[in-house]
């Protein structure tokens, strides 16, 4: 089968990913799970072949390095493409885009989550493992300011995934390692770029963290993501990049300007799909002070008691899908924090 064939394919049966692999038949991922898609298995030559179609004119540079980051277009569907070599063979992981960015209010975020477009300044974090839907959730952020208010979009994006349509915003979107050299050299071009918003594809090492405290220090709001699974780890993590001698600096700094954190899981539902599980801590004062005193432990319980706000834990977010009927209790254990809690509560 093309690649064409296999995304229409994949397409078709619901799948979010395909995964092409020396001496194994094509599979893709269906409910999180992996499936075949044929029963031929891939050969070195099938393997070279559609590593080249991938890669076009950037074969030389995979060749090089033993991996490549791209993205494309099959049978009108975007796709996210990460070629590699693994014992000396090639190998393709290929993430389904969706058709069309969807609407914020489809995702199945938590309430407070629709206020978000509305903030102006600050740092607004959407954590969670890779596959957990981060992109589509800051997609859908993006995509909503983008059609209700006048002002400039910046994102940093290795690969650019969503490709936005300006409406009453100017977007210009910026690719690591095509437009710009790395995600912190992107980031302090920005500041130079009259941005309202901005969007970082990963918050990935200290000068790329430090740039965007200091954007949303001077009044520009800045999306990004993490790979952490609470708001809890997600601030420790950023503190932690840092060198000792400046970790309460740092603090201080991410005290103030930290919005609020989404922390999302897919998980399978009932009759097939997956679910969205999603913690959102909205940063109150005293969570603030928390963050500030290096009390990080304690954010859980203030995340707790902040339903008032929109606030919800990851656990209360599992029992609710549980109560409503989307997935079941052993899931829900499986996928918990604490799984006496969702025990209790489910």
């Amino acid at each position: 089968m093309t690649i064409e064939q296999l995304v229409v394919k994949a397409r078709q049966d619901g799948a979010s990913d395909i995964h092409l692999i020396y001496g194994l038949p094509p599979k893709y991922r269906k409910s999180g799970m992996l499936e075949d898609m044929t029963d031929e298995p891939l050969d070195a030559r099938d393997c070279d072949m559609i590593c080249r179609e991938l890669a076009k004119d950037a074969y030389d540079d995979y060749v090089r390095t033993g991996e490549l980051d791209s993205a494309d277009t099959f049978a009108g569907n975007r796709c996210r493409i990460h070629i590699f070599r693994q014992q000396g063979k090639p190998s393709v992981a290929l993430r389904l885009l969706s058709d069309r960015i969807p609407k914020l209010d489809a995702l199945g975020l938590p309430p407070a989550a629709m206020k978000l477009p509305d903030l102006h300044k600050g740092i607004v974090l959407v954590t969670g493992e890779t596959g957990s839907g981060k992109s589509t959730t800051l997609a859908a952020l993006i995509d909503f300011i983008n059609h209700t208010r006048k002002c400039h979009i910046v994102t940093l994006e290795d690969p650019v995934e969503y490709l936005y349509k300006p409406d009453k915003a100017a977007i210009n979107q910026r690719e690591v390692g095509k437009d710009t050299m790395s995600f912190a050299s992107g980031l302090r071009a920005s500041l130079r770029e009259d941005p309202n918003v901005i969007l970082i594809g990963e918050m990935r090492d200290k000068e790329t963290i430090e740039t965007a405290i200091t954007a949303a220090e001077t009044g520009h709001l800045v999306f990004g993501t993490l790979h952490t699974g609470s708001a809890s780890d997600a601030v420790d993590r950023i503190v932690q990049v840092f060198p000792e001698g400046m970790q309460t600096q740092i603090r201080l700094q991410l005290s103030m300007c930290l919005q609020a954190v989404l922390t999302q899981q897919l998980v399978p539902k009932k009759g097939g799909g997956r679910a969205l599980a999603c913690e959102m801590m909205v940063v109150t004062d005293a969570i603030r002070n928390l963050i500030r005193n290096g009390n990080t432990p304690q954010i859980a319980n203030a995340v707790a008691t902040s339903a008032a706000i929109g606030g919800q834990t990851m656990d209360q977010a599992l029992c609710r899908l549980v109560r409503s009927g989307q997935i079941t209790k052993d899931n829900a254990l499986h996928f918990a924090h604490e799984a006496d809690y969702v025990r209790k509560n489910a």
